[in-house]
């Protein structure tokens, strides 16, 4: 998990880029943010918010999509992360979710955590 600017715990994520698979976004956001090498096991869900930002100078509201997906760790150090977040960190699945700050993201990771259980 990453620590943004709002000092708040959450997942890896980012835009996908114009011609990118949104499974080789997750790998890329995955080693920026927190500084890993991963690979996709699974995919795990796609949220939809809504969220207010700056465009060209006027308040605009942005519609968005995240798609997560279970990553297997294979390499690298969360040290390693970029300048985008604040600190990088590991946490103990179980104890993860009670770290994350959105609730979509704290049903991700129970997510992940059924799927592992079961032998993903």
């Amino acid at each position: 998990m990453a620590v943004g600017p709002a000092r708040r715990w959450q997942l890896p994520k980012g835009l996908v880029a114009a011609g990118e698979a949104a499974e080789a976004a997750a790998v890329r956001e995955t080693r920026e943010e927190a500084g890993v090498e991963t690979e996709v096991v699974a995919p795990l869900d796609t949220v939809e918010y809504w969220y207010y930002g700056e465009a060209g100078g006027r308040r605009v509201r942005f519609h968005k999509f995240v798609h997560f997906f279970l990553l297997r760790y294979l390499r690298g150090d969360v040290a390693g992360h970029d300048r985008e977040v604040e600190d990088a960190r590991w946490f103990p699945l179980d104890e993860a979710p009670a770290r994350l700050a959105f609730a979509n993201e704290r049903r991700i990771v129970e997510r992940a955590a059924q799927l592992l259980r079961e032998g993903a």
